[in-house]
């Protein structure tokens, strides 16, 4: 059997992350994209996730349902422990995390694959406002946010999304398929 891997996808709001997971895990049925728990009403949009309310986010977080969980943007963040066994199983789970929960990623996932997708800030900043769901002060809010360093020993690949998606999705399977080593992408 062979190992399996976390593949966290990670960048600021409004890099694609998304989009990206799902146009690569539609090219590659062996990457089983992660459905995340969010402590927010499902009919707000976004990504396909399972909304939840705060109450009972905390009661599955007590329940020991997640496998990683983090609080951004004054919401609740769980991936379900389905993805700890999926791994375990040797099997490629793809899922869309938070900087600042790379730590408890690698923590819990021994195969772990960062995929970092940034954009141009003027790009993010047309995202951002395309969608809808920030005003002016919380884009440039964002924009400003610095990321916090991955862990130690986790392998990290840079991944530019500022143009068109196929190119950013050829790039991460180029460097989720390498041919000969681990190779960084810009």
């Amino acid at each position: 059997m062979s190992a399996g891997r976390l593949i966290a996808v990670v960048g600021p709001s409004g890099v694609g992350k998304d989009s990206l997971i799902e146009v690569l895990s539609a090219a590659d049925p062996g990457y089983h994209r992660v459905r995340r728990v969010i402590s927010r009403p499902a009919r707000l949009g976004g990504e396909d996730f399972e909304g939840v309310d705060e109450t009972e986010f905390n009661r599955r977080l007590a329940r020991g349902d997640f496998a990683l969980w983090w609080d951004a943007h004054g919401l609740r963040y769980g991936i379900p422990c389905s993805a700890r066994d999926l791994v375990a199983a040797g099997g490629q789970a793809v899922a869309n995390l938070s900087r600042g929960a790379l730590n408890q990623a690698a923590a819990v996932f021994a195969g772990l694959h960062v995929l970092s997708i940034m954009a141009a800030p003027e790009v993010l900043a047309q995202r951002l406002s395309a969608r809808g769901r920030e005003d002016r002060a919380d884009i440039v809010r964002r924009l400003s946010r610095a990321a916090p360093p991955p862990p130690d020993g986790v392998q990290v690949t840079e991944i530019d999304n500022s143009g068109d998606l196929s190119r950013a999705v050829s790039a991460a399977l180029a460097a989720l398929q390498p041919v000969s080593g681990a190779r960084r992408i810009k």
